[in-house]
């Protein structure tokens, strides 16, 4: 395994060029083989006035602490890094985020020094491709505060042995928590202040050359504003499957179940009743 030790967090955009890129030049086919490598950014103190911003666009409280799913957010810049520096196989603008999970284990002051690492996980077989993980983990100190999990599919053509899928559980009892009016500019102030400026999420234009035929939400926009609208424990998981992309705009249902101290949760259109966004809190 090797490491690559940062100061900083490295800037998205400075990525993006190299995203084009392989719009161009086609990755070589063969076997797929993922990087042995891990990304760390060794200390920083969160930028509050980003936080700030990231917290209004997904409806989080700024209360002095971080929302662990920030710390996911902050990742992706070393995800990016990592697949336009290495050797990555796959082709970037290709990738379907499908699962996010995150594992907070204390709540994190604002104020704290934290790092942050990232690594690839392994591949996985998936009925429409293969599926592979970023494994993140950040801390204050040595002691492990938050950790996340970031699954995506690559899609290819299969031999078809990818035949068994999870069993599909009981349908929680959900109840009816709100219905939210998400704006056509979502996904662009979302992108101010994750950095993902993927062009299916920007406008209806720019989706639409990748077969949308409007921009969608982002997934972790999602997720976040689904997480904001829960009371959530000091030491929680939270794990989401990404379902049906959402057009933008769109009127959407937020819909729970408390089983316990565990919740259910399903974001899913408002007329058709088609599912966009299911998950779980459970806490720790």
């Amino acid at each position: 395994m090797n490491t690559r030790h940062f100061s900083q967090l490295p800037k998205p955009y400075l990525a993006y060029p190299k995203v084009i890129q392989g719009l161009i030049f086609k990755k070589p086919k063969g076997e797929k083989v993922l990087p042995q490598v891990e990304y760390v950014v060794d200390s920083f103190k969160v930028d509050q006035k980003h936080l700030k911003a990231y917290n209004v666009v997904c409806g989080f409280k700024n209360n002095g602490y971080i929302p662990a799913i920030y710390l996911a957010v902050l990742s992706q810049s070393l995800q990016m890094h990592m697949m336009t520096t290495e050797a990555f196989p796959f082709a970037i603008l290709g990738l379907v985020h499908i699962r996010n999970q995150i594992k907070q284990t204390r709540k994190v002051g604002v104020n704290e020094q934290l790092s942050l690492s990232c690594q690839f996980g392994a591949l996985q077989p998936h009925d429409k491709g293969v599926q592979f993980d970023f494994i993140t983990t950040a801390k204050v100190g040595g002691e492990v505060v938050m950790e996340g999990t970031t699954t995506y599919l690559a899609r290819q053509k299969t031999d078809g042995t990818v035949a068994t899928k999870a069993v599909e559980t009981k349908t929680p009892a959900y109840e009816l928590n709100a219905e939210w009016n998400v704006s056509e500019n979502i996904g662009r102030r979302y992108a101010l202040t994750s950095g993902d400026f993927n062009l299916i999420h920007i406008h209806a234009i720019t989706a639409k050359a990748f077969g949308f035929k409007q921009a969608i939400a982002h997934g972790m926009w999602s997720k976040a504003k689904a997480l904001a609208s829960l009371t959530l424990p000091d030491r929680y998981e939270a794990d989401v499957w990404f379902k049906l992309p959402m057009y933008l705009p769109s009127t959407v249902e937020f819909l729970t179940a408390q089983a316990g101290k565990n919740t259910e949760f399903l974001i899913r259109n408002s007329k058709n009743q088609k599912p966009h966004v299911a998950g779980s809190v459970k806490a720790l």
